[in-house]
């Protein structure tokens, strides 16, 4: 086999096993229908209301089941079926679609009614977010394991952005919510029936009695372990501090004067920075320094925030906004491989539901944090104090965790 097919072949190992091409299929789905469906509970609620608080309390209903459950979800994402449990979980996301259909169909609901769907959503997605990480490490040998994370974020980013386009062209074509949340649930549907399809390669558990010590180990395991702390909370507090994306609206109006087009532009180009950087690593996998790599991207977010923060240009803004998506996937790579290949598979449940909750954290207290520090010092200067912050961070880190700078391979054991 010529040099070029066999590396070609080598970045697309992950899809050689058929359990994670079902997996990848199945997840595709459910992301494209909690996002298309993001789309119409916003415009829908929006509609209702006319406040944009409520828009705010959208997020916070699927948050906050996160940080009450993770530790119940964690335990049980190691003690049952993994394969059973996901495809519980996605007939969950069925069910919400469902209900969402039922009471727009019914008439104009009470927002207090979509509130209440929408925390349903968010134990399920307490609860599918463990299980569906713990699980892939069971799908490929751990040889193929980087690769399989690279397509699993590209996949990922792939539905995000197609997602919401489809959401809002449907909302448009249909005049109204009810079509998106009837094809979020028929793509919700595809996503189980390919979950019964995965034959994920079981690894036996030993099953632990369930007390205090049992449900806090996963808390325990990431305390001790230096690389797989430092790694979740310098991502953690990166994209707290250096978060802009919900300052984009304010930027695209009243900084770049683009109008809504260039807002979604905004959007869609750290999906497509993150993309693009997913696709080559999987061709192009780290082998060393990865500890070392994993600073200097998270030092790069901060600086192309930086970037976008005095930018007056929309080319130029979407230039850092595309690195910036860039630079966040290769942390990504690296943190989830990492945390998945340190932890034993009995405790990956336990281990991924604390992690979940960093990147919840993460995301929906940054956008807080944005808007924040936006009405307190003004939107550029905000962005661009985020940035300032993620360099910060990554300083600190890069001495206050001296494991994860010396950390070399992405193996079991980091080294």
């Amino acid at each position: 086999m010529p040099a070029s097919q066999e590396n070609k072949m080598n970045g697309r190992i992950a899809f050689t096993y058929p359990a994670f091409v079902f997996y990848q299929i199945a997840r595709f789905f459910v992301v494209a229908s909690t996002e298309m469906q993001s789309v119409a509970v916003g415009w829908q609620v929006y509609d209702i209301t006319h406040r944009a608080f409520d828009l705010g309390l959208v997020g916070l209903c699927q948050f906050l089941p996160g940080i009450t459950l993770f530790l119940v979800s964690g335990n049980v994402a190691d003690r049952f079926n993994r394969r059973n449990l996901l495809m519980l979980c996605y007939a969950g996301f069925a069910t919400c679609s469902g209900l969402l259909l039922y009471v727009t169909h019914r008439g104009t609901p009470s927002v207090h009614t979509i509130y209440a769907v929408l925390v349903l959503l968010g134990v399920v997605r307490s609860f599918s977010g463990p299980v569906s990480r713990a699980l892939l490490p069971q799908l490929v040998p751990e040889e193929h394991f980087a690769n399989a994370v690279t397509w699993h974020s590209t996949v990922f980013q792939v539905a995000t952005i197609l997602g919401p386009s489809i959401g809002g062209l449907v909302y448009a074509a249909f005049h109204g919510p009810s079509a998106v949340y009837a094809t979020a649930l028929s793509s919700a549907g595809i996503a189980v029936c390919c979950t019964t399809l995965i034959r994920p390669n079981v690894v036996a558990r030993v099953r632990e009695p369930i007390n205090l010590s049992t449900v806090l180990a996963g808390l325990r395991y990431i305390r001790k372990q230096k690389v797989i702390l430092g790694s979740i909370s310098l991502d953690l507090f990166a994209v707290l501090l250096g978060g802009a994306v919900a300052l984009l609206p304010v930027y695209a109006r009243e900084i770049l004067h683009t109008g809504p087009w260039g807002l979604g532009l905004l959007r869609t180009a750290p999906g497509v920075g993150a993309s693009a950087m997913a696709v080559l690593l999987a061709y192009r996998p780290l082998r060393r320094r990865v500890g070392a790599t994993m600073l200097v991207c998270v030092g790069g977010f901060g600086v192309f925030t930086i970037v976008f923060g005095i930018s007056r240009n929309l080319i130029l803004s979407l230039v850092a906004l595309t690195l910036v998506g860039a630079s966040d996937m290769v942390s990504v790579v690296i943190r989830v491989t990492l945390l998945q290949l340190m932890t034993p598979d009995q405790m990956r449940g336990r281990v991924n539901a604390v992690d979940m909750v960093f990147i919840g954290a993460s995301n929906e207290l940054g956008q807080f944090e944005s808007g924040l520090t936006a009405s307190w010092f003004g939107t550029v200067p905000a962005v661009i104090l985020g940035g300032i912050g993620a360099l910060v961070v990554t300083a600190l880190w890069a001495f206050g965790f001296p494991e994860l700078r010396r950390a070399d391979k992405l193996t079991s054991t980091g080294n």
